[in-house]
């Protein structure tokens, strides 16, 4: 398709970055922590919660499972530090062409970025661990945002910061319902859901995508990259 796309916004775990359940053995050490014994009804309706909001920002799904601030903090640094060790043995890989995908649409002449609903520290762990630290133009965690997904302010934040003149310049690409919702509110033109993460293509289009791609490697034909 030939478009007037300048700014790209990618997701990361299960859109550039392969997720292979680490999300959820994070949360079982999490809820572990908070008392909450695998295999009980509270823990099964907890992480159908936790797969549901995939996308996210974790401390908002935190927030909402564990009630209070404090508790909800202390899930949130429980799941850091198993995600974290979980990296660092070596679980997290890149999905199969993403790293060529994005390098290919920046030798285009679009603006790459990568978003999370991570902790910078999270972020920033992974990127390392794939040797990705100048990968994409940019990275945007919630914090650097404001909220997180399913709001709109990471992608908005992206074109303020690289000058992108327009929401209708912007492409938004995702494998979550939240991802697809975040790239409408934003205005987005293009809202591209991809096959490899967490939802189906029928949450991705009841949430606004544009396009259903297989991979994230398909998104640079699309936008004629």
């Amino acid at each position: 398709m030939s478009t007037d796309i300048r700014l790209v916004v990618l997701d990361m775990a299960g859109t550039t970055v392969a997720d292979g359940g680490l999300v959820e053995q994070a949360f079982r050490a999490a809820a572990a922590d908070l008392g909450v014994a695998d295999g009980s009804a509270e823990h099964a309706r907890m992480l159908d919660h936790v797969r549901a909001t995939m996308g996210e920002s974790k401390i908002s799904v935190f927030r909402h499972l564990f009630g209070d601030e404090d508790r909800a903090r202390r899930a949130n640094r429980s799941f850091e530090a198993a995600y974290h060790d979980l990296v660092d043995a070596g679980h997290c890989t890149p999905l199969p062409g993403a790293a060529e995908a994005i390098g290919r649409l920046r030798r285009a002449g679009l603006t790459t970025v990568l978003t999370t609903g991570f902790s910078r520290a999270t972020q920033d762990r992974i990127l390392a661990a794939l040797g990705w630290q100048d990968l994409a133009d940019l990275t945007l965690c919630p914090a650097d945002a404001g909220r997180g997904r399913p709001y709109p302010d990471m992608v908005l934040t992206a074109l303020l910061r690289t000058g992108t003149d327009s929401v209708r310049q912007i492409a938004v690409a995702g494998d979550t319902g939240y991802d697809m919702l975040t790239g409408t509110r934003a205005g987005a033109a293009v809202v591209a859901g991809v096959l490899t993460g967490a939802h189906e293509e029928q949450r991705l289009r009841a949430d606004g995508a544009t396009h259903v791609l297989a991979s994230v490697a398909d998104l640079p034909e699309l936008l004629g990259a």
